[in-house]
């Protein structure tokens, strides 16, 4: 399936590293992140994908291009002079992904296999389902009720202490999850999942090794490590 990275934050926590540049193209281990990305994904197999873009979006697309730098076709959306949202992205982006899709943040790195979660989400034939992964607070605040194979309750605003799981950053969503809102709205896609679970209608997947981000200079600085051990 193709895959959506949201790209278009201001990443206001990242400055003055993002003064000048987009969080995407922050440099890490000897090259912008987001590449590290787009590799990663192609040897997943994967093919296809849509970057949605807002803050300084020329500059990802003088990097990236038409993506066969990394052995993928890359298309692009733009939010344009209203900053979107997470889902006000997805949602503008759906005419270029088809009928479904994976969604990942264009700050995380997911060592995790794609055909296992897209194999998982067929056999649900639920309209999205979550990757999660057992947190019990240590790298995020838990937000995630999880009961295999279902998120009983995503909660990104009002997490409880029940909620020993954390959204790992990477759902495979249909277009008609999408039903209902508009693709000039700016919403949070963390509200679309709340909603569909909260309706039943969001799988999950458990996965076991970590995810590495860059949203915050402490985290860069892990991701940093990791490359740096793995290249």
């Amino acid at each position: 399936m193709p895959v959506a990275i949201l790209a278009g934050g201001l990443a206001t926590r990242l400055r003055p590293l993002t003064s000048t540049m987009p969080k995407a193209l922050v440099p890490v281990a000897g090259k912008p992140f987001l590449l590290h990305q787009l590799e990663y994904l192609c040897t997943q197999g994967v093919r296809q994908v849509v970057l949605c873009t807002g803050y300084r979006a020329s500059q990802i697309e003088a990097v990236v291009g038409n993506g066969s730098v990394c052995g993928l076709k890359v298309d692009y959306s733009e939010d344009g002079e209203t900053l979107l949202g997470t889902g006000g992205a997805i949602a503008k982006a759906l005419p270029l992904l088809g009928p479904a899709f994976f969604v990942l943040y264009g700050d995380s790195f997911l060592p995790v296999s794609f055909a296992e979660v897209e194999s998982q989400w067929h056999q649900t034939k639920k309209p999205a389902l979550m990757a999660v992964f057992r947190n019990e607070g240590q790298w995020d605040t838990s937000n995630v009720f999880f009961e295999n194979p279902m998120v009983i309750e995503y909660n990104k605003h009002e997490p409880r202490p029940e909620m020993s799981f954390i959204d790992y950053g990477l759902a495979v969503l249909s277009s008609e999850a999408f039903a209902g809102y508009r693709d000039s709205t700016p919403f949070d896609l963390a509200d679309l999942y709340h909603d569909l679970s909260l309706a039943g209608k969001l799988a999950g997947i458990e996965v076991f090794e970590r995810f590495y981000e860059i949203g915050s200079h402490q985290g860069l600085a892990q991701a940093e490590a990791y490359f740096n051990r793995t290249d």
